[in-house]
């Protein structure tokens, strides 16, 4: 088993030299039945992943990617990449000019972990060759990373690394949620969403207008984005509503700006201070469907997205005493939470069978009453989560205290929570796609945010599995020299999903490269307009 790899760090001035880097602590293995560990030893790890490498790693997808068909200026060879081997030596800031000459590196050096970072003013290889200061993070997409650590607040079948089918639910509902703001509210359209290989999800926003963000818009779409964050950075293992007293009695403690306090207005400040283009007609009534949705093309759009169309359904109740002031991304957003809530809070995590658990949720209600008279009735009667649910319902519906308690519990339970640190920072390091997990045996796969749902982290490729199956296939179909090798394994259904994300790309690009060229011409017609002008003058 290989050891785990130590996290890189964050900090862009920080060069860590190979020769001088302390070994990594190990942390033990989980005792764990719900997610399978591989059981490749160390040795034989190194030797499969060495043949991934060599054979399966899409490091020509990759260039397409992260060169964004720019292949003069040297973008792609300004992008910086680290690697950590399996001596837990970190190496930061290295550069590749193409695809070949990444693929040369990653095969001969085989780490055991690949981070992307940000594109610099130069290449991050020649970063030594600068003056202090002169060596600058220009572009680095937008990322997200949501981990299931942060939940175990919430979640009762697993805790830290641990994770099952029922506890998945939150990322499934996390990927509906954010894939919706960030396409209709910021008019992103190039998503690439990536397994993390244990425990949680990874989004890149791709689209040029995102790369170039800087880090104050950064932090204004997380901020639209956050109503319950994570302590990430200070305890993984325990999440926190985003307000300086969490876990008081009063709903102002428990969930931050869902109510008239942080007004409409507040959330578009946010919002088109990140440059905010996306679909302004969801500010109105009707905020479930814009234009182009209605008719036939609404139904084109049901089908294409279906995963991400919960919130099409009828609107969920709302107390007549709420306050009238509920932003319309949040609007959508508890459409998802109603629907998820009774089958994943309820049901799966069943988080009102027992005191420690229902405590939780009657600490959330803001009328002293109803939480003692509760707990006392179920200290000693039996009941279901879904029957003690309905009971809690009708008690908060008599209580003038309680007009948005129920909302405020769905967004507590479930709505995403983010690492801002992650999204904020421009120099900031994520796990590439495609990487193989060190403690799983796992692949970090592209997840298709139109059938999340049926995304299983527990049936995800492992290096041993597609490796035996590109072995086992190539006896079969030994005379097929032209397919491509991850065509023989459970790889391939995944690679399609990220060249699907990269042809969006790439006739994006295709698009702009026409309107430049127009452009240039254009300018050199009348350039000469203007020179046959001036030359006639001076005939006369």
């Amino acid at each position: 088993m290989p050891t785990a790899a130590k996290e890189p760090p964050t900090d862009n001035a920080m060069d860590v030299d190979p020769a001088t880097q302390a070994p990594a602590v190990v942390a033990p293995l989980p005792d764990d039945d719900q997610m399978e560990i591989t059981s490749a030893s160390e040795d034989q790890f190194h030797a499969l992943l060495r043949i991934f490498y060599q054979r399966l790693f899409p490091f020509t997808d990759f260039y397409r990617w992260l060169g964004y068909g720019n292949p003069d200026n040297g973008y792609f060879a300004k992008r910086e990449w680290s690697f950590t081997l399996a001596s837990d030596v970190y190496i930061r800031f290295q550069s590749f000019a193409g695809p070949e000459e990444l693929r040369t590196a990653i095969v001969h050096q085989c780490p055991v972990k690949i981070d992307i970072g940000a594109v610099y003013n130069l290449q991050p290889k020649d970063k030594k060759t600068v003056l202090p200061g002169a060596f600058v993070a220009k572009e680095r997409e937008l990322v997200f990373d949501i981990d299931l650590t942060d939940y175990d607040d919430v979640r009762t079948c697993c805790s830290a690394a641990d994770i099952c089918r029922k506890c998945w639910d939150f990322m499934t509902i996390a990927i509906k949620i954010l894939h919706r703001a960030l396409t209709d509210d910021f008019g992103f359209k190039h998503l690439l969403w990536v397994y993390s290989g244990r425990r949680g999800v990874h989004c890149w926003v791709s689209d040029d207008r995102a790369r170039k963000l800087s880090h104050e818009a950064r932090a204004a779409i997380v901020s639209y984005l956050s109503v319950v964050s994570s302590n990430a950075g200070q305890d993984r293992s325990t999440a926190a509503v985003n307000a300086p007293d969490a876990g008081g009695e009063s709903e102002d403690d428990i969930v931050h700006g869902l109510g008239g306090e942080d007004s409409e207005g507040e959330r578009e400040d946010s919002r088109r201070a990140a440059g905010g283009g996306g679909n302004d007609s969801a500010k109105g009534e009707d905020d479930s469907e814009s234009e182009d949705e209605r008719g036939d093309g609404k139904k084109r759009k049901r089908s294409r997205r279906r995963d991400l169309d919960d919130e099409e359904e009828e609107e969920p109740p709302l107390d007549s005493r709420a306050p009238e002031l509920f932003h319309y991304s949040l609007r959508r957003a508890h459409r998802v939470l109603h629907k998820h809530f009774r089958k994943t809070v309820l049901v799966e995590m069943n988080s009102l069978a027992t005191r420690p658990r229902y405590s939780k949720i009657l600490a959330m209600v803001p009328d002293a009453d109803i939480r003692t008279r509760l707990d006392e009735e179920w200290k000693t009667a039996q009941g279901s989560s879904i029957d003690r649910w309905k009971r809690l319902l009708a008690e908060m519906g008599r209580s003038r205290h309680c007009a948005t308690t129920e909302r405020d519990i769905m967004f507590k339970f479930l709505y995403p929570r983010l690492d801002a640190n992650v999204s904020i920072g421009i120099n900031h390091l994520l796990k590439s796609p495609f990487c193989v997990h060190p403690k799983t045996g796992k692949v970090c796969v592209p997840i298709d945010p139109t059938r999340c749902s049926d995304f299983n982290p527990l049936t995800v490729p492992t290096l041993q599995g597609i490796v035996g199956e590109l072995n086992t296939n190539a006896k079969q179909n030994s005379d097929e020299g032209a397919e491509e090798d991850f065509e023989r394994t459970a790889l391939n259904a995944h690679i399609q999903t990220f060249r699907k994300f990269l042809h969006g790309i790439a006739q994006e690009t295709k698009a702009r490269l026409r309107a430049e060229e127009a452009a240039a011409s254009k300018r050199v017609d009348m350039q000469r307009l203007a020179e046959k002008e001036n030359r006639r003058d001076l005939t006369f």
